[in-house]
């Protein structure tokens, strides 16, 4: 077990570690290219990606706080300290979508748009290596989170890509601007929000429904069970619990066996059931297998 925490750790700190980096070096090729090719979109989107690395501070200090040993206040460990990286990412996420949205709205609104100044190419080649960089970003952090099972990191990903968003708004903007169509930018901008605030919203309900003991999904459940109902002298599983703590499970279970089994017996079968499931399921961080007598068929 504590190889696969410091494991966890380990990989999540990488991640982080490089977007931070990227995003640094990305936001001040933005900034520059904004500022040399006349383009406000741009050296607003540099801003944005800035922001990026306070995300990455947020999941570095979530998941060393979460990989924190049980102790006498936290007996059943730290794991959602995780969940409270995410829910501060969705808040973060949520206000660079409405941040967006605001600033598009007022441009349209009061017709800014129509006496912005029309950008040059520099802004242009930079907002496609940002929409490239961001979202390769986001592939390298959304597959390093589904192999570590991390909703801290996945939130981060999604962050990645609300800035990939914010640039292709940038990039419609300051194309439209080229062609003549100085409107493109903020409704382009707009559209971006709401999606950004559909994603914010849906990372905020899978860390409440972890910070509130929600049920794993069915499809994990029926495999939890199947893996009891194989071991030798499970007669049938009666029933399972499951909630989740963090990234990982918690499972209580009752099988049936044998009334006739002396207790060493039952307990055998018990153990040889938490065996399989703790073997089988890395993510199932403790299971508690309660067994009762089957009941005797009927003459």
């Amino acid at each position: 077990m504590p190889t696969e925490l410091s494991s966890f750790e380990k990989v999540a700190s990488r991640v982080s570690g490089v977007s931070i980096v990227v995003n640094l070096l990305l936001a001040a090729f933005k900034f520059v290219a904004g500022a040399l090719g006349h383009s406000g979109a741009m050296i607003s989107d540099a801003v944005h990606s800035s922001s990026d690395v306070i995300g990455s501070l947020i999941v570095i200090i979530g998941v060393k706080v979460s990989e924190k040993a049980s102790d006498e206040d936290h007996p059943y460990g730290h794991e959602r300290m995780e969940n409270v990286a995410s829910l501060l990412l969705a808040g973060i996420l949520a206000a660079a979508g409405i941040s967006i949205g605001k600033e598009a709205l007022r441009s349209v609104i009061s017709g800014v748009y129509k006496t912005a100044a029309v950008p040059g190419m520099l802004a242009l080649v930079a907002a496609l290596v940002s929409i490239a960089v961001k979202e390769a970003l986001f592939w390298y952090t959304w597959v390093n989170a589904r192999q570590i099972r991390s909703g801290a990191l996945k939130a981060e990903a999604w962050h990645h890509r609300s800035d990939a968003l914010s640039s292709v708004g940038a990039l419609i903007g300051i194309g439209g601007a080229r062609f003549g169509v100085l409107v493109l930018e903020p409704i382009a901008s707009i559209v971006i929000c709401l999606f950004i605030l559909k994603v914010a919203l849906d990372i905020f309900r899978e860390a409440v429904d972890k910070m509130v003991d929600h049920a794993c999904d069915m499809e994990t459940e029926d495999a939890l069970c199947a893996c009891a109902a194989r071991q030798e002298g499970v007669v049938k599983v009666d029933m399972i619990r499951t909630r989740e703590f963090g990234r990982k499970i918690y499972v209580d279970l009752e099988i049936s066996a044998d009334g006739h089994l002396t207790l060493l017996e039952a307990h055998d079968i018990a153990q040889r059931v938490h065996d399989c499931i703790e073997g089988e399921f890395p993510e199932v961080k403790h299971i508690m297998v309660h067994v009762n007598p089957a009941e005797e068929p009927h003459s």
